[in-house]
């Protein structure tokens, strides 16, 4: 009689990794403090800032917003409303190469004299080329204002804000391009019930967390069965 109390613990065993598997993250996302130096018409400057930089998943691509969470540098005078352009580069790494450009909307208020800049959020695409883990780092921060340019550029070789599992088009999952936004030209043939697969990281840990746990259920029922039948 002691078959079916190890049937038991088994399948809670099955069902709680199949659980791990399906809660498993396709990304890992850190605020890293950024040391900016900023060349400015009126000298140095600098501050440092904790970046954060998010992705969601849009069709074969990633948008991509990067945040700071403090000033990165200053104006003798006042900055009126709309005197203010940001940009930017997320430096990529792992399976990335090359960076990516972000940029955001000019200051919707105005910005005192002698105060830090508050950068608003940037935004970008990412078309991933190959299949992997890709990282990015904060880059260099380009902010124009008032016929000036000025150049932030990270001195403390800053940690990657954003780890992210992508699928490239090596991966042969999508059948768009690869310039950065869905063409539309691709072909998908749906199943009868009318809806196209899911494809991506989280749906396929999904789908083998689900067939994992369904195998281990059916062994476990066959021999729950066999004990049954051999205790008869």
């Amino acid at each position: 009689m002691r078959y079916p109390k190890r049937t038991a613990h088994a399948l809670a065993a099955a069902v709680a990794g199949s659980a791990v598997l399906l809660a498993a993250p396709a990304a890992h996302a850190d605020v890293v403090d950024v040391d900016y130096r900023c060349q400015t018409p009126i000298g140095p400057k600098g501050a440092v800032s904790p970046i954060d930089v998010k992705a969601v998943k849009s069709g074969a691509s990633y948008k991509l917003t990067m945040s700071f969470q403090k000033g990165v540098s200053s104006s003798p005078v006042e900055l009126g409303k709309g005197a203010m352009n940001p940009s930017a580069v997320l430096v990529l790494g792992g399976a990335g190469e090359g960076t990516v450009a972000v940029s955001g909307p000019s200051n919707t208020t105005a910005i005192p004299a002698n105060t830090p800049i508050k950068i608003n959020d940037l935004s970008g695409t990412y078309t991933p080329k190959k299949s992997g883990k890709v990282t990015f780092t904060a880059g260099v921060l380009t902010i124009k204002a008032l016929g000036t340019t000025t150049t932030c550029t990270p001195k403390n070789n800053p940690k990657p804000s954003l780890e992210l599992d992508v699928q490239g088009a090596d991966s042969g999952a999508d059948s768009g391009t690869d310039s950065g936004a869905d063409s539309g030209t691709g072909s998908k043939t749906a199943p009868s019930g009318g809806e196209l697969p899911k494809t991506g990281p989280l749906d396929s840990a999904a789908a083998l967390g689900t067939l994992g746990g369904t195998v281990l259920l059916a062994g476990a029922a066959g021999v729950l069965w066999l004990t049954r039948r051999t205790a008869s």
